[in-house]
């Protein structure tokens, strides 16, 4: 069998990152609407936050940031002039829709897609889904540009396969792998894809939630079937409705899985003794292990708020031992981070802790795990994976110093209507495309 890797690859934070409250259920979102932002800082950390798994070893892939504004998107709802007029207009009339046709909300590559590796498909390709992101307009203007990204990165179809996002409206909502865990004894091996969703359109209600339940089972199901994936190594859970209406608006909020460990709140998922015994069964004669973190210890308020279990749970090279790649957050939290110092002492995998400062994301609520997409890949995958997004030292500096000369130190709400940020922004992406070496890629570069 040849070697094969998880390979992250982070959403590279926009330069119009701002604090618009747009996300319902998102207490961090919510909680911070109208704050000021910090772009340059935020991409710094995210750009760090890439660096320092690239330097403990592990493989690292970039994905870049959409067109914001995203002005065809106006336009198609009916204003019209220049470009300049258009952002004046939307300014004066629906700030709330220039805010959102300014959201880099794409930083967040945990919903950019669901990815199945090779050794889970009927076919032995790697597939790709791009989520639809139905439940919030800002986010479901993204999709047909993560499916760009994605085809650009991944291009030979022999190893790789593309869908399109799922259609069908709201029945069929689906908010990519932050809804998504693979359970394996290794990488390379067949898994069990445990797909999680909080509603279920057709059939019986799974109750009702004071905030959205955004990930449908209908949509989940699509996806497996999409990707040919073998009926008996799926898992459908469902997400708690308590979890939702704390905050927890993804499963990723609440748990992360590596290899054959499923690391989770207590209070995570509505039927567990159904879904461990499925999960287990799923898996065979090998071990799985569900690590729960208890309510009495660590309450869901303070796993939300410390985004605890929206970390990266990772194997570094050469070690069997897991890491947990956790925000500055779960170590402020004093009852969190005592947890966590007893949880490595305990008969686990889960030995070691990095804490990354990803603040300005956090405040937006999204972590560590919010800003990267996993995908699964085998030697000859990875030989095919389009080198210009895999991050380097010198890329790593490249794009430092381009967000140093481009991107605002600070960004008010009041700031979206002023037609120079515009300017910025495609300034900014105009100079990326170079560095990428993708031409015109955007559509204000074809025009």
């Amino acid at each position: 069998m040849s070697h094969t890797v998880e390979m992250n690859f982070d959403g590279l934070i926009g330069s119009t990152h701002n604090y618009a409250g747009l996300s319902e259920g998102n207490l961090a979102s919510t909680n911070n609407t109208k704050l000021v932002s910090q772009p340059r800082q935020a991409a710094k950390e995210g750009l760090a936050k890439m660096m320092r798994l690239h330097n403990l070893g592990l493989k690292q892939g970039i994905l870049i940031p959409q067109e914001r504004p995203h002005i065809p998107t106006l336009r198609k709802l009916g204003f019209y002039g220049t470009d300049e007029a258009v952002i004046e207009k939307v300014g004066a009339t629906a700030p709330n829709l220039l805010a959102m046709s300014y959201s880099a909300s794409s930083m967040w590559a945990a919903n950019a897609a669901t990815v199945s590796p090779s050794s889970d498909t009927e076919d032995g390709r790697v597939h790709f889904t791009p989520a639809n992101l139905i439940s919030m307009f800002h986010r479901s203007i993204e999709y047909k540009m993560t499916g760009k990204i994605l085809e650009t990165i991944f291009t030979n179809d022999r190893y790789f396969c593309h869908h399109h996002a799922l259609s069908g409206g709201a029945h069929f909502g689906d908010e990519g792998a932050a809804n998504h865990n693979r359970l394996c004894r290794d990488y390379g091996e067949q898994g069990v894809e445990l797909f999680v969703y909080g509603k279920h359109d057709f059939g019986e209600s799974q109750g009702n939630t004071h905030f959205p339940a955004r990930q449908s089972l209908e949509a989940s199901r699509a996806i497996a079937r999409k990707h040919r994936l073998r009926s008996g190594k799926v898992v459908m859970g469902c997400q708690s409705a308590a979890v939702i209406d704390a905050g927890g608006f993804h499963n990723d909020v609440v748990s992360v899985s590596n290899k054959n460990v499923l690391f989770m709140h207590e209070l995570a998922f509505a039927d567990k003794s159904r879904l461990f015994h499925e999960v287990a069964s799923a898996f065979g004669d090998q071990p799985v292990h569900f690590i729960e973190a208890p309510e009495r210890l660590v309450s869901l308020a303070d796993a939300i708020k410390s985004y605890l279990f929206n970390s990266q749970l990772v194997n570094l090279p050469g070690s069997e031992d897991m890491t947990l790649i956790l925000p500055m957050e779960s170590q402020e939290n004093q009852r969190v981070h005592a947890y966590l110092l007893d949880l490595i002492t305990q008969d686990t995998p889960i030995k070691h802790l990095e804490f990354v400062d990803v603040r300005q994301s956090m405040r937006n609520g999204g972590g560590p795990a919010c800003l990267r997409l996993r995908v699964v890949l085998n030697e000859d995958e990875l030989a095919q994976v389009n080198p210009a997004f895999v991050l380097t030292e010198e890329l790593f500096s490249t794009l430092n110093h381009w967000l140093e000369k481009h991107y605002r130190e600070r960004l008010s709400s009041t700031d979206l209507s002023d037609p120079s940020l515009l300017s910025e922004s495609r300034t900014a992406l105009d100079e990326l495309t170079q560095i990428m070496g993708l031409g015109s890629f955007y559509e204000f570069q074809q025009v």
